[in-house]
């Protein structure tokens, strides 16, 4: 029984190696060995680097991207790097503390307030996730159905026996209100049915609270749980839960590359509508955009969206 937090370090050595053996490119461009060609006027100096923002999910890709934009060793590229979670980002950005932000797409709440700002936000997806539902690994269910799902979250259905399991209660636990994954389940997911209320002790305000109820808590065999497959396979893995299959697809790699998957999500950039052409965070996400770009998200072990 172990839980293991995977260090961004060892998911982005293989990529980070050879990138840096490549050295500075010269004059106004060059190719990478993938064939791919890069623009060097996308690279950027440290003292020009924009003020990240982001999600707990994307600090891996935002470690990896400060490394390859700068040109500097992970370990200094983390001190460009700074996450404060989903709903603190938002509002760093409406703000002006932030100048772009790795997130999940914003809640209801999080447009209202950047409209009461009057501030338009620039929303562009860049990474595909998979919205995934797990249980304890004793649990003998290996699937449902997507409108299953939603009647249990709904509170219409309230024992595995109602959905060809064993007769035990269902523990649907829940996250906290504006984080990227009760957002995610909102809009993703229920699309407008109510989720059912949950007792206090059975929300979680970090991601990894909710895997670890479902591996190890009390009546953790009844449980079930929600996050985003890249956090769960890669930030916060654990050998006491496994994946269901929703409507008899498994949430891995190849089914969230090729759409199979039925529940994907985009991992967006936002920046203010507002943010000057040519600025530093336009130009990050002009390098996030570029086949670089892509191949730094690919090297951090994400699904880049092409």
């Amino acid at each position: 029984m172990f839980i293991v937090k995977l260090c961004a370090a060892a998911l982005l050595l293989a990529f980070l190696l050879p990138l840096s053996a490549c050295g500075a490119p010269a004059g106004n461009g060059g190719t990478l060995e993938s064939g791919a060609v890069f623009d060097a006027s996308l690279y950027l100096a440290p003292e020009d680097y924009p003020r990240v923002d982001g999600s707990t999910l994307t600090i891996p890709f935002s470690e990896a991207l400060a490394a390859a934009v700068m040109r500097l060793p992970l370990e200094e590229a983390r001190l460009y790097v700074l996450h404060n979670k989903t709903h603190l980002a938002y509002t760093n950005l409406v703000d002006g503390r932030a100048d772009i932000i790795f997130v999940t797409p914003p809640s209801a709440e999080e447009l209202a307030y950047a409209a009461e700002k009057g501030v338009e936000l620039d929303v562009i997806p860049v990474l595909r996730d998979a919205f995934v539902f797990f249980v304890n690994a004793k649990n003998p269910a290996d699937g449902l159905r997507l409108d299953e799902i939603v009647r249990i979250y709904a509170g219409e259905i309230k024992n595995w026996n109602e959905v060809g399991g064993e007769d035990k209660e269902i523990l649907p636990y829940q996250r906290g209100e504006n984080s990227g994954s009760q957002t995610g389940m909102l809009e993703l997911v229920m699309k407008g049915t109510p989720l059912a209320p949950a007792p206090t002790e059975m929300v979680f305000g970090e991601m990894s609270g909710i895997v670890d109820a479902v591996a190890f808590y009390d009546n953790a065999e009844g449980a079930l749980g929600y996050s985003y497959y890249y956090y769960t396979q890669n930030l916060w893995r654990s050998d006491q839960i496994k994946y269901l299959r929703v409507d008899g697809v498994a949430p891995l790699t190849e089914h969230i590359a090729d759409g199979s998957y039925p529940i994907l999500s985009d991992v967006c950039m936002v920046l203010r509508k507002g943010e000057p052409d040519g600025s530093a965070a336009r130009k990050l996400a002009n390098f996030i955009r570029s086949d670089e770009g892509k191949a730094v998200a690919e090297g951090a072990g994400y699904v880049p969206v092409r």
